[in-house]
């Protein structure tokens, strides 16, 4: 697997997507959360297809700014491109736009982990 990956998702904001609804906050507006969401979601899409049999990723790390509130009907695209591959470890670049320009910018960390022994540890 090479850095250069890249994925993208695209979401119209619903009020299930909101601060209210997420309890992270008591705006109508595109949760944090849920842009966390996006952007591990957009992250998974690069590499999707780049595994062998059995193995996938896991969240490890985020770091994220979100800059700017996103309405309900609003519709919003996150990107992430893969930027460093150390070992089992991938890094990559996340931004969030929506109509007006970045909403949220930052990074995503992923593990690669063998699912089964990965399973094994929740048992």
């Amino acid at each position: 697997m090479e850095p250069g990956l890249t994925g993208h998702v695209e979401l119209e904001v619903a009020d299930a997507d909101t601060a209210v609804a997420f309890r992270s906050g008591d705006v109508a507006v595109l949760s944090t959360p849920r842009i966390v969401a996006l952007c591990e979601e957009a992250a998974v899409a690069a590499v999707a297809g780049a595994f062998e049999p059995g193995q996938t990723t896991v969240s490890m790390r985020i770091q994220l700014d979100h800059l700017a509130p996103t309405a309900v009907g609003g519709k919003v695209t996150a990107d992430a491109r893969l930027v460093v591959v150390e070992g089992r470890r991938l890094k990559f670049s996340v931004s969030v736009n929506d109509e007006r320009g970045l909403i949220a910018a930052g990074k995503v960390t992923r593990v690669v982990v063998d699912r089964e022994h990965f399973l094994d540890k929740t048992r």
